[in-house]
């Protein structure tokens, strides 16, 4: 019996690009050829949840790849050059950010090395709680936009940080496009001098190496060539500790940024468009009067005579009504009150803590021993420091024109009310009557100062007046404030704009009285990113080439003929610091893999080995095909764990009938003379390809960890040695089976074949494989689909 059984089957209605499991659950991710993202479960493949395609992320997913924690999904879209951090919980994104290429590989990896600097950071890494006031969660109302911080109880804040230990989301794409993302959160690499389209990427553990494959084009008219690249990254090795500390304190800073953002844009759905019906209304009675009298004297009689013209008794008995004005006055209370809220209990809190992290980073900048080596610049922080003294400053002129707007609104309402009542003849109760001379006076400046007609206003903003002053703070447009604040008679400002040297001071932080809350908000990230992408230059620079290896060439064109691999797959045994990279060469010889082991450490000399792998004959039940002439060839390959590899394989001589294989292949049948390894040159001038013949060969006979794939064309396989299951797809991209791998059958084999023979197989031996949309992107896998919406149920992931 074979030593894995099958725990679920699914025809999907759409084709499967990419398939990648869970590090930490039962759980795999598929991406689909129309652009949708997708969670199944282990168990009858039931689906989680699905995302759908979007204008605003993209709809040509390219990779995949799990943060080790198994918390969030990553995944690279090409048409909009985006990659989308995903909450495993539900399907919403969580953070997103550009770059500069279509990404093509993307590699999830974690630091595993120990030493006392990084335990007592990692203990410490919650001082900044204990000193900062904990960030409050946005409000639900506001559901729209605020995804992220929208739980109760939950610090969502937190699942974006993730654990402190660090990791690293590599990022692989064309043109030698390769970037490193501290927690998958903030670039603290750029790396360049790497040629071709990046087919494979594998970071080692301890960060002293960073492997690549890449496919280079040389010219229209040849094929591709496959490279293998070992670049040497030992500047992260040694400044281990410090690259920790430095990428925490970016990603801190990279989350409140995009809590900021979302609290700026809460405000923004707080301001209701009602709020600016007294300017339009205005502006219609100013085009409609045929009197030569201004609105402000118009209001003004009715202020001090309690005598309104016909005109603006129609406008206001006919157009604003008296349940409109009451109307307008709690909308404009409530919609004040929201906002200002939210700028004291968000973007404040937010903001605070932003100045807190910049101050520590730019401490960290000051220990020049520490953390010169890797860029970061005292003098760009400070920069930050100031941009964000700029935006606090902003927020605190916006409470005060709500303050100031609010009261003068209640007044000028309660007067309006009042004064309409009248007009109407209604009953006007005793205690609104009661208006002292004070408040008269504070409705005669509301009225002088508001309800000044702008005709160059109208060629601007289509109105004559700008009653409402709140919403052109949260307009996110680049033009100055319609009405920006009154400075005259203020004597601070009159004394900083006098003094040369107290204008320019550092200590000060700089002001832009006629710009919008957005604006600032806009200038502050650009200059913070523009501060943190010095790190990512100098650690990029540091990083060289130690080895680079021509492997064979590639396939001319791309159509239906079946590619083995599109790319290798790479592997890192922690335990003995290797690293493992496993290929085929097309051109060669179908029925071999190969596996190169190569030491991480790239300072070291040691003889790296490269053995090939042939597969005899090993089924016992082979019609008229003799134990000597019955090999199989490898169709997919990964690492299960480092011991073990799971191959698909098919027979060389296929015929009508004959079933593909799925097997287990443990390393220690491959690796039995460590001197035979050794007995392989290296003839660096040539490709690897056509030094085939010289290649130590090893030929195995599987045992008992293999099964036969029946009534299913296999052609590609995601595993996961951690759970122990694997996934296999179809060359149709459309019919998966899932297997759980450690564990005895019990029986269950003919009950299975059963189902096969009732399930009709979309997969068919005569179907062809469009290899063109599938990318093997993850250690994991490489392919997922969408799921029928009819036979799937939606599953929590707790049920």
């Amino acid at each position: 019996m074979p030593a894995f059984r099958q725990v679920g089957e699914k025809q999907l209605p759409q084709e499967i690009i990419f398939m990648a499991w869970s590090p930490k659950r039962d759980l795999i991710a598929l991406a689909n050829k129309v652009g949708e993202v997708l969670l199944h479960r282990l168990a009858n493949f039931q689906r989680v949840w699905s995302l759908p395609p979007n204008e605003n992320t993209g709809k040509e997913v390219t990779a995949l790849a799990w943060r080790p924690d198994g918390k969030i999904l990553a995944f690279g879209l090409a048409d909009t050059k985006r990659v989308i951090l995903c909450d495993v919980e539900k399907p919403e994104s969580l953070h997103s950010f550009s770059v500069d290429a279509p990404i093509t590989y993307m590699h999830w990896m974690e630091v595993t090395e120990e030493s006392s600097v990084l335990t007592s950071f990692y203990n410490a890494e919650d001082e900044s709680n204990l000193l900062l006031p904990k960030l409050p969660a946005l409000p639900k109302n506001y559901s729209t936009t605020a995804k992220i911080f929208s739980e109760e109880k939950s610090d969502e804040i937190m699942k974006l940080l993730g654990d402190v230990r660090l990791n690293a989301l590599v990022l692989g794409g064309s043109s030698g496009f390769i970037e490193v993302y501290a927690y998958g959160m903030y670039k603290i690499a750029t790396v360049t001098g790497v040629a071709g389209s990046c087919l494979g990427l594998c970071f080692s553990s301890d960060l002293k190496s960073l492997s690549v494959i890449t496919e280079v084009q040389v010219s229209p008219d040849s094929a591709p060539e496959i490279t293998y690249f070992q670049l040497d990254t030992s500047l992260l090795s040694f400044y281990l500790p410090e690259v920790t500390r430095m990428a925490r304190k970016f990603t801190h800073i990279s989350t409140l940024l995009q809590y900021i953002k979302l609290s700026l844009t809460c405000m923004c759905e707080a301001w209701e468009e009602i709020l600016m019906q007294m300017d339009s209304r205005l502006t219609k009675f100013v085009q409609e009067k045929n009197t030569t009298t201004s609105v402000q004297d118009e209001f003004m009689q009715l202020l001090l005579w309690g005598k309104a013209s016909l005109e603006l008794q129609a406008l206001l008995m006919n157009q604003l009504t008296v349940k409109g004005l009451k109307k307008l006055g709690q909308s404009i209370e409530s919609s004040y009150s929201s906002i200002q809220k939210l700028v004291i209990s968000h973007l404040q809190s937010g903001s605070e803590a932003l100045l807190y992290h910049l101050s520590e980073l730019k401490g960290m900048a000051s220990w020049k021993q520490k953390y010169e080596s890797l860029g970061l610049d005292a003098a760009g922080i400070e920069d930050a420091i100031t941009a964000v003294g700029s935006f606090i400053l902003k927020a605190n002129e916006l409470l005060q024109v709500i303050d100031s707007s609010m009261k003068n609104f209640k007044a000028f309402f309660r007067w309006l009310y009042v004064a309409m009542l009248r007009m109407s003849e209604d009953h006007v109760l005793p205690e609104l009557n009661k208006m002292t001379q004070k408040d008269i006076t504070f409705v005669a400046d509301f009225l002088t100062e508001h309800f000044n007609e702008a005709p160059e206003l109208y060629n601007r903003k289509g109105k004559y007046f700008n009653v409402e002053r709140v919403g052109q703070y949260l307009k996110d447009e680049d033009d100055d404030l319609v009405s920006p604040p009154n400075t005259e008679g203020n004597q601070w400002f009159n004394f900083l704009q006098n003094s040369t040297h107290l204008k320019e001071s550092p200590l000060l932080f700089p002001y832009y009285p006629q710009k919008s809350l957005h604006f600032v908000k806009r200038r502050m990230e650009g200059i913070i990113d523009q501060c943190l992408q010095k790190p990512a230059d100098v650690i990029g620079k540091s990083v060289h080439q130690a080895v680079c290896m021509p492997l064979y060439k590639g396939s001319k064109s791309e159509d239906s003929t079946p590619r083995l691999f599109k790319l290798p797959f790479m592997w890192n045994d922690k335990s003995s610091n290797l690293h493992y990279v496993l290929f085929t060469m097309l051109e060669s010889s179908l029925s071999k893999i190969y596996i190169l082991r190569r030491h991480t450490d790239v300072s070291r000399s040691a003889n790296n080995g490269l053995l090939a792998v042939d597969f005899g004959n090993f089924l016992n039940n082979s019609i008229n095909e003799s134990s000597d002439t019955s090999f199989y060839s490898c169709v997919d390959a990964h690492f299960y764990d480092d011991e073990t590899i799971t191959v698909v394989l098919k027979e060389n001589a296929e015929q009508e009938g004959k079933e593909r294989i799925l097997a287990q292949l443990p390393l220690s049948s491959v690796y039995v003379d460590e001197d035979q390894e050794r007995e392989f040159s290296l003839n660096s001038s040539k490709r690897l390809d056509e030094q085939s013949d010289d290649i130590p060969t090893r030929t195995v006979f599987l045992e008992s960890q293999w099964r036969v794939l029946e009534n299913m064309k296999a052609q590609y396989v995601a595993v996961n040695g951690i759970r122990k299951v694997s996934c296999v797809l179809s060359s149709n991209l459309r019919h998966v089976r899932v297997f759980e791998m450690d564990v005895e059958d019990d029986g269950e084999a003919e009950e299975e074949e059963e189902e096969e023979e009732t399930t009709p197989i979309v997969g068919g031996e005569h179907e062809e494989l469009t290899l063109s949309a599938v990318n093997h992107n993850s250690m994991c896998g490489g392919s997922a689909e969408v799921a029928d919406e009819t036979e799937e149920h939606e599953s929590s992931l707790d049920s």
